[in-house]
């Protein structure tokens, strides 16, 4: 990164739909990044679009599970929630126009992040899109959201 005149200091993670599930994954599961010496929590922050909190449901039908049946293993966001994560600002479509309750799934991630003393995850929910349309209107919140860190990080105001 610093052969290309960047800091590791401003790595933002985001993605949307199974990128979303995996850009989380690798920031909460804090051993897919130590396999490369890399603290998951010095990730600037992870910004996921739609992407799902519990077991993917490629996962979930790997192992003869059906779509509606939620899941909460090792492969699962929710199962990794913890106080001391980076700024994580969750995005999703509308709660009726979503994949497979996608908007409940990150609203409960948020709550569980909130109870375990977590105090940098927010949740938007973009009214009237679904969750292929939602992406559009997310990227604003997306770069507002890598300004405001990216300040904090370098300390200006």
């Amino acid at each position: 990164i610093g052969g290309y005149n960047g800091s590791k200091k401003l790595i933002f993670l985001s993605g949307h739909s199974a990128g979303g599930y995996l850009a989380t994954m690798i920031t909460l599961d804090k051993s897919y990044l130590n396999k490369y010496n890399i603290d998951a929590n010095s990730v600037a922050a992870l910004i996921p679009f739609s992407g799902q909190a519990i077991t993917h449901f490629t996962v979930r039908a790997e192992n003869g599970i059906q779509a509606l049946q939620p899941t909460i293993d090792k492969y699962a966001p929710l199962y990794f929630v913890r106080a001391d994560t980076p700024p994580i600002l969750l995005i999703t479509g509308d709660r009726e126009k979503e994949l497979f309750g996608r908007y409940e799934e990150n609203a409960y991630l948020n709550r569980m992040f909130k109870l375990a003393g977590n105090k940098r995850t927010t949740l938007y929910e973009l009214q009237g899109f679904d969750h292929g349309g939602m992406a559009v209107p997310a990227f604003p919140l997306l770069l507002q959201e890598a300004a405001t860190v990216s300040k904090e990080i370098s300390g200006k105001k």
